[in-house]
């Protein structure tokens, strides 16, 4: 193979890294992204926006749309609580809830949770969670959400993963709704999970 064959290869190889990592951040892309029913969530023990110890119990007996956020987040985070907000109407299904699980535990507390969640424009059926460092890390990780705080100072913000989990009422992982997914396309997917009943594999 020629050398400048080789640096065009080279220059392309890093470009492809480099809009991975973009990527990742963005959400666009997990760590290890899960597949419909696969080996996604589990056991754990945060708090609520009322102060009161929460575990993966929260998500039992309902159909929950779980996303990974932080308060001060200036786009993805209020744009789709706002989407999951309108879906939440379409649904129109009380075992329909949105659980918002913050990366920014040095920020939000439950007070800040609280606060934040009573947007109107938000879902009302909503639980905001938060908790120690290493408590917000294992749920993370649990659900293959990539997060990481970017700068320094009061006005650091946090890149994090922007998919939406779709948890069965036993607490079973069902299906990610992507990113930018518009009000209709998430209702879409939370009604035809349903309509498969609490064994939903995919939506």
């Amino acid at each position: 193979m020629s050398r400048p064959t080789l640096v065009v290869l080279a220059i392309l190889a890093l470009a492809f890294a480099g809009l991975t990592g973009l990527a990742v951040r963005n959400g666009i892309l997990m760590q290890q992204p899960p597949e419909s029913g696969g080996d996604i969530g589990g056991p754990f023990q945060l708090v609520d926006q009322a102060g009161k110890p929460a575990d993966e119990r929260r998500l039992k007996g309902k159909w929950s749309a779980v996303f990974f956020g932080f308060t001060y987040c200036p786009d993805a985070c209020p744009t789709t609580l706002f989407a999951l907000g309108q879906a939440e109407k379409l649904v129109n299904d009380k075992a329909f809830q949105t659980v918002f699980i913050s990366v920014d535990p040095e920020r939000d507390t439950p007070k800040q949770l609280a606060l934040y969640l009573s947007n109107p424009a938000f879902p009302h059926a909503s639980t905001g969670l938060t908790g120690a460092p290493d408590k917000i890390a294992a749920v993370a990780k649990a659900y293959a959400a990539y997060y990481a705080k970017a700068g320094t100072g009061p006005d650091y913000t946090v890149d994090h993963a922007t998919q939406t989990y779709l948890m069965s009422p036993k607490g079973r992982f069902v299906c990610v709704i992507r990113y930018g997914a518009s009000p209709q396309e998430m209702a879409a997917h939370i009604k035809a999970a349903m309509k498969q009943g609490a064994n939903a594999k995919s939506c």
